[in-house]
């Protein structure tokens, strides 16, 4: 028997035929029985009756052709049915709408909250049981509401806002449906008491399905006299009565509760001149409280606390082309959480946009660590005209023209505000961290590692040599240090015999190094070579590649040699130089953090002039110079008197202090907790001569900025023993 694809529309002319008049024939029978063999159609009406009047058709491909609309009958045959379409109930369709535009008791409240303001309230109390799931009342003290307006205020579509579609261009307040209430009184019990100022008492109303009710059973559904103040209080109870699986489906009233706290504190920073309180039912003290003559950002301190309003930074901008301005306030970048607080308002209102949201966290990658987020109160005022409100439900999004041009202006204001005001730094002291140069007088007093690493320093009180930490083995790439991949250099025999015996005393012993913090305040580089240098690094920003950095997770060193590193970023593997990286992030360090570096102090200082004489003595060795070609110590006093004559600039631009008498006392600290491999402290001293342009403010600071940055770059890590004796047989072979 041929068979037929049940669920393909397309048939034939006769199929089409017959279909046609058996839906016309039978539709208001309200279902057809058909066999599945080549049994005659039989019609059933509703009432059991088979009216002779209509056709029967009996075919097998018509009957498999209706297989998937069809059941089972008793009586072994198949029941086509055939739907009709009919006018949902308006209780039904309230009740739907109802349930879409108040999601959670936070959206009954956010409408009530702007219904408040568009009133002129200067005071919202909120309150609030269960989470708002029992009572979420607010109080204000606005125009309140006519008497004679009571009996349609929950009735769907009312509203005082606008009066025509066009309206919706000018639209300057946050309401404009008429539904916020009217959608509260289908799913809650709702009870308004509201004075107007030219009115002698207070007038309270109940309401159900968007009607009034009576109070009690019995009573008059009419608004009824009662004491109170000038304004409105709403109050909303048992929220989602009526709608028991959304009711189930919140967790618990603690979680529901922060949400509300969360909205109050939204709408209490950006609307000035109006106080909020919120709090619990039974409770005496407040969650929320500002007063209607706080700043913005004492709000925002009030509110997030004194660890966000003290790092805050305010910033404006605008553009006629695009017709809008921006104000705001942002964290700078000593302030990071794991998560962005991000509070967007567009002509007010209280919306969200992720790509508003993304692009400013892209412009914070460049300032704050891995994975840190910043804190943002962004104000939008776009030209009425060009934003479209009656995009969602909720309103918790707006379209608006020319989206892209303008969140580019927001940022590139947000960027050059972050760049233009230096942080202050804050230093803690501690040891020398692995990687400075160790002496034969040391190495004699040290306990040799284990596993051959370099020699570590005896400690009173146990002789068991302790384990490197480069050598232990760590199942979070986070727990990783980074001085793991340092270690000390040995003292070649060219060295030895190039070198007279004390010259590395300067750096044997790391005791005679400490960290120190920085007393001075941090001050506000203006100088226009600085400026013009910060301006340079962000015209060159690979946005993609900042991106990767930001979020990568690091995977493992896979050449020590050439210093390859592989990083993972996404769901891609990337394999990085990570000793340019690292020069490059130095330098930009060196430029954020531009006179206001930390600093490491050498205790006794050590002497220039010494320090100067090992790098030269290495350098005549490696080029293998004569001594009448190099002359050291020519070489030494040439550089020294550079760095004498510079050095209250060199203090304090860069923290490095050169005494009168020619000690070094402080190196510049860039990154806290690290220490830059020390063994390369004498030729970065004697680079600063040849290399760095004096000539030139911007020359001088650019070429200066980068010794320093390739002074903090690690040294190359030597090749792992397995590699090196594969390396050896591989050789032997061939």
């Amino acid at each position: 028997m041929p068979t037929r694809n049940c669920s393909t529309w397309e048939r034939s002319t006769w199929e089409r035929s017959i279909w046609e008049r058996l839906s016309n024939g039978f539709a208001p029978s309200g279902h057809v029985a058909v066999n599945t063999w080549d049994e005659p159609v039989h019609v059933t009406t509703r009432d059991g009756s088979s009216p002779s009047s209509r056709p029967a058709f009996g075919n097998w491909r018509l009957a498999l052709y209706l297989n998937t609309f069809c059941s089972v009958s008793p009586s072994g045959s198949r029941a086509i049915i055939i739907a009709h379409g009919f006018a949902l109930s308006p209780k039904v369709v309230n009740k739907i709408a109802a349930g879409e535009i108040i999601v959670a008791p936070v959206h009954a409240l956010k409408e009530l909250i702007e219904n408040a303001v568009d009133a002129g309230s200067t005071s919202l109390e909120v309150l609030v049981k269960e989470g708002g799931l029992k009572l979420l009342q607010i109080t204000d003290n606005g125009s309140g509401i006519q008497k004679d307006d009571l009996p349609i205020l929950c009735e769907r579509h009312t509203t005082s806002k606008i009066t025509s579609f066009e309206d919706l261009t000018s639209i300057a307040t946050y309401g404009f449906r008429g539904e916020a209430l009217a959608s509260i009184s289908h799913i809650a019990h709702l009870s308004v008491t509201t004075k107007t100022k030219d009115s002698a008492v207070a007038w309270r109303a109940h309401f159900l399905d968007g009607n009034l009710v009576p109070a009690k059973p019995g009573q008059s559904a009419e608004p009824k006299k009662v004491a109170g103040r000038d304004g409105t209080q709403i109050s909303v109870e048992d929220l989602f009565f009526n709608i028991p699986t959304r009711r189930r489906a919140f967790r618990s009233p603690s979680e529901e509760y922060n949400k509300i706290i969360d909205m109050v504190g939204r709408y209490a920073i950006h609307c000035q001149g109006v106080a909020f309180s919120c709090k619990k039912q039974g409770e005496s003290g407040t969650s929320v409280s500002v007063q209607a003559s706080a700043s913005t950002t004492d709000r925002v301190r009030q509110i997030y606390g004194s660890s966000v309003g003290n790092e805050l930074i305010e910033f404006a901008t605008s553009d006629d082309r695009w017709a809008f301005k921006a104000d705001g306030l942002v964290t700078n970048a000593n302030y990071h959480i794991k998560k962005t607080t991000f509070l967007l308002f567009i002509n007010h209102r209280c919306v969200e946009s992720t790509t508003i949201r993304k692009a400013i966290e892209q412009v914070y990658a460049t300032f704050l660590p891995k994975n840190g987020r910043p804190f943002i109160y962004l104000s939008l005022e776009i030209d009425p005209a060009r934003v479209d409100v009656n995009v969602h439900p909720t309103k918790r999004e707006v379209h608006f023209l020319n989206e892209d041009e303008i969140i580019q202006v927001v940022c590139e204001q947000i960027r050059t505000k972050l760049a233009e005001i230096d942080t202050s730094r804050t230093f803690m002291t501690q040891t020398l961290l692995p990687g400075a140069q160790w002496t034969d007088a040391a190495s004699k007093s040290a306990v040799q590692d284990g596993d051959g690493g370099p020699p570590l320093a005896a400690t009173s009180g146990s002789s068991r040599p302790r384990r490197n930490s480069k050598n232990l083995v760590r199942t979070d790439t986070s727990l990783r240090k980074i001085t793991s991949m340092f270690t000390a250099v040995p003292a070649t025999d060219q060295d030895e015999n190039n070198t007279a015996a004390g010259d590395d005393d300067v750096l044997a012993a790391p005791e005679n190094i400490q960290y120190a913090t920085v007393d001075k305040e941090s001050t506000v580089c203006r100088l226009s070579s600085i400026k013009e240098l910060r301006a340079a690094v962000r015209d060159d920003m690979h946005h993609d590649l900042t991106e990767v950095f930001a979020g990568h997770t690091f995977v493992g060193i896979v050449d020590e040699q050439r210093r390859l590193a592989a990083v993972q970023g996404g769901v891609k593997l990337y394999l990085i130089d990570y000793g340019f990286a690292c020069f490059e992030y130095c330098y930009q360090i060196g430029l954020t953090d531009f006179g206001n570096f930390g600093s490491i102090r050498f205790s006794p200082p050590l002497d220039l002039k010494e320090l100067l004489r090992i790098a030269a003595r290495q350098e005549k060795a490696e080029v293998q110079s004569p001594e009448e070609d190099f002359e050291v110590e020519h070489v030494v006093r040439r550089v020294a008197e550079q760095l004498m004559e510079r050095r209250e600039m060199l203090l304090e631009y860069f923290s490095l202090e050169i005494t009168p008498t020619g000690e070094l006392r402080t190196m510049p600290l860039l990154i806290k907790g690290y220490t830059p491999p020390l063994v390369k402290l004498p030729r970065f001293l004697l680079r600063l001569g040849p290399y760095v342009d004096w000539t030139s403010e911007t020359a001088c600071f650019e070429t200066f900025l980068k010794e320093l940055a390739s002074f903090y770059v690690p040294e190359k890590l030597p090749p792992r023993k397995g590699r090196a004796d594969s390396s050896e047989n591989a050789e032997v072979t061939t």
